[in-house]
Order: structure tokens, then sequence, then C-alpha cells
């Protein structure tokens, strides 16, 4: 909707959570021609032709662990289109995982945790700034695809480029990392996170629009959504963003500056029209954020239901029998946990003995093993629920899957070198 009906010059698509390069590696280990968002063929061939005839350029993390590849299957759907003339820039260099096994050594003075996962890591990438994304777009890009980089930076990046912005005034970069701040998560902006009725009502939640910055050269923006789109865009929708990841105001660290969201102010200037202001920033850091990711052994789950007359009685004994079949085989000290879904799965606390007593519920048997096989003794003991425990039980489900965690650190600038590939169709 947003290159159908935006009236935009920078379509960003910002894909990446924490884990997802750890996972995205873990395909590309498997084939060297993925690795990238599973879903950027899906997006590109939706927005390609619109964004080509509009003139809007678009910028993506979707590279995740393979910009490169990422950017080759964007040529293909672009000239498989008619898409000609297009140019395709992949940004790498975020990838440092060689330097932090090269300088482990170093790092675990800071970082001594380092020494007992350094055989099971994964991956280790920097959140390069804006800079390599500026130069893709000054050398005429028309598509950017990265790795990581910070949130706010796929943003900040085509407000540099279109306004010439030198990169160490602090308060501009301040500024335009607010703008990215506020963008980088979509619908939370235009309410999809607001809703909760009958408190907070947001129109026409499934046909939610995402939010456009209207930005000028001095850094004054203003939010609004796509016409005929539903959702909200208001202060408190704003306000409700502005919060979010946020753990000091005054001191939001990003690779471009250190921005100051302490004195930001919002006021509504129409519907679905908010004006921001009151962003400052100061000098970038030293060093850059990097999250290593390991893996951490294996999590096992089962879920089973039970309903009706007497169902919390059942769910609670169902728990009891699988919790002592996992402890007598020796998985006491795997961090086991056992729940009932609806009534204690989030606030433990709760009371399982309030009236009225529940007629459906889902028990949850979850747990962590150093092995895959010990981990499926957990959703093995649930199924076996079915003819060794309580009446009336249904709809068993189990999984196993790995753990991947992550030790966030911080290494010197100039040990990431971002480079920049451009592809032409």
């Amino acid at each position: 909707m947003l290159a159908e009906r935006g009236n935009i010059d920078f379509l960003v698509f910002e894909c990446l959570a924490e884990r997802t390069i750890a996972l995205a590696q873990l395909e590309k280990l498997k084939d060297p021609a993925r690795g990238f968002d599973p879903r950027l063929e899906e997006r590109m061939e939706a927005v390609l032709v619109t964004c080509r005839q509009r003139a809007i350029r678009i910028v993506t993390n979707s590279g995740a662990a393979n910009p490169h590849a990422g950017a080759g299957v964007i040529a293909g759907i672009a000239r498989s289109r008619g898409l000609r003339g297009m140019k395709i820039a992949a940004v790498t260099g975020d990838d440092v995982l060689e330097h932090v096994r090269e300088n482990a050594g170093d790092y675990k003075r800071e970082y001594p945790e380092l020494a007992t996962i350094e055989d099971r890591i994964i991956s280790a990438n920097a959140y390069l700034g804006a800079a390599p994304i500026v130069q893709a777009l000054d050398r005429g890009a028309d598509i950017v695809i990265t790795g990581r980089v910070a949130d706010p930076a796929l943003f900040l990046a085509p407000l540099v480029h279109a306004f010439r912005w030198p990169m160490d005034d602090w308060p501009l970069m301040g500024k335009g990392t607010l703008v990215g701040h506020l963008l980088e998560c979509a619908g939370q902006l235009t309410g999809g996170y607001f809703a909760d009725p009958p408190f907070c009502n947001v129109p026409e939640v499934a046909d939610l629009g995402f939010p456009i910055a209207e930005v000028t050269a001095d850094g004054s923006a203003t939010f609004t959504k796509a016409p005929r789109t539903g959702g909200l865009l208001n202060v408190a929708t704003c306000t409700q963003q502005l919060l979010y990841e946020v753990h000091d105001p005054h001191q939001y660290v990003t690779p471009d500056a250190v921005a100051d969201f302490s004195a930001v102010q919002f006021s509504q200037v129409g519907p679905d029209r908010v004006r921001a202001a009151g962003a400052a920033g100061a000098q970038r850091p030293d060093r850059l954020k990097v999250v290593v990711a390991y893996l951490d052994g294996y999590i096992g789950e089962g879920q089973l239901s039970y309903a009706g007359p007497n169902a919390l009685a059942r769910a609670q004994l169902a728990l009891e029998i699988v919790l002592q079949r996992l402890k007598r085989a020796g998985l006491s000290d795997h961090e086991l946990r056992g729940e009932l879904i609806g009534v204690n799965s989030v606030i433990q606390t709760a009371d399982v003995t309030s009236s009225p007593a529940p007629q459906e519920l889902r028990i949850r048997i979850a747990g962590r093993a150093c092995n895959q096989r010990d981990a499926a003794r957990i959703g093995d003991e649930v199924e076996a629920l079915y003819t060794n425990g309580p009446a009336g039980g249904g709809g068993a489900t189990k999984s196993v899957r790995e753990v991947i965690a992550l030790l966030p650190m911080l290494i010197p600038r100039d040990s990431a070198s971002p480079r920049i590939t451009i592809q032409e169709t």
C-alpha cells in the first residue's frame, strides 16, 4: 500500500531481529545461495514494478547473512519483469566473525564468557551505521540491501543522501535517528500494537497502514500514513513507539550518533498527522556493537489440552505425572517448567483454585537439555499421556529446537570494513 498510495521517495523494509542473522547463517551453511530473508522474493515481487514506475528507491536489511545473494535475487526479479537499467547495491562488512575469533584472547579480558562459548559460535555481526548506505545511494543505487545495520540507519541514510547532511553534524544525526526510530517498527506507530479494546480503539486494524515521515532539510518531521488505510496515528501511538527499546532517553546510542530524545515533543497537526520536535544528538561512539550468536543446547516442549468438567484437576495431574517421569529420567537439572496455558503460564503466581474453574486448559511442559535426545524426551512424555495419563487429553504437540543465545560486545569501529557491490539489470 505504501508503494501504491504513499507519496514517498524511499521505501524501507526493516526485517531483522536479534537472532535473525544467526538463523540465516545456518541456512547459508546448508545452501550458500541462501541466507537472506526468506520473504525477500515475495516482497520484491510485490513492489518492484510499482517502485520503478514511481521512482521510489528501496532500502532494506533483508540481506541478513548473505546480502550478495539477496541482491542477485532482486536483480533476477527485475530482469524477469523487464526492469532494465536498475542498480542494486549490496552492503557487506558487518560480518566480523573472523575478527572476533582472531582477537578472542584480547576480548576475553572484557568479556570472559567468550571463553566458554568459543567453540559454539555461529555468527558475529557488527551494527553498521548509515554511511555505506549513503555511499550506495550516492552511486545511484535504486535498491540497497544490507546485512546487519542499526535499524534507524536504514531511514537516516536516505535523509543524509537527499539533504547532503554532514555526518558529523550531530544535532542533525540525532533528528534523523528519531525519524528512523519512530519508523523502524512500521505498524507499531500506526496503532497496531496500541490496540486494546475498548480502552484504545484502533479502526480497521486488518487494513493497517504503515507510517510515512515527511522530513525537511532542517530535520523537522511530520508523521502520517497512506490515505484509505486503517490504523491510527496520534500523539499516544508516537509516544509509545518513542519509548520502545530505549533505556536512557538522554543517550540512545547508535553507530551514527548518541541521540537525545529526552526533550522530544509531539503535536497533533491533523487527522493521522503528528509533528515531532526536540531531538538532539552528540558525537557517535568510538566502538560498534556486535552481537555474537552461539548454540546453547536444545529446548524440548510438549503440549496437551483438557476440557470439560474437572479439566483443571486433570490438567494439574498431567503436569505432575510428566514432571515426575522426567525427573526419574534424570532431567531434573535441565530447567524444566510446567504450566497451564491460560491460567499461570505468564502470571505464574496466579491462583489456580479461583472460581469459576476453567472449562478448557492446555498444559505445556518445556525444558532445556544439552543434547537433542534428552530434549525430545520431554515431548514424548507429554504424548504418552494419551494412554498413560488423566482422562480426556487431546491435541498433543511436541517439538525440539536449538537454542541460539546472544553475547553482546563492543569492538573498535575500524574493525568492521563496510563494502559496496553494485549489480545492474
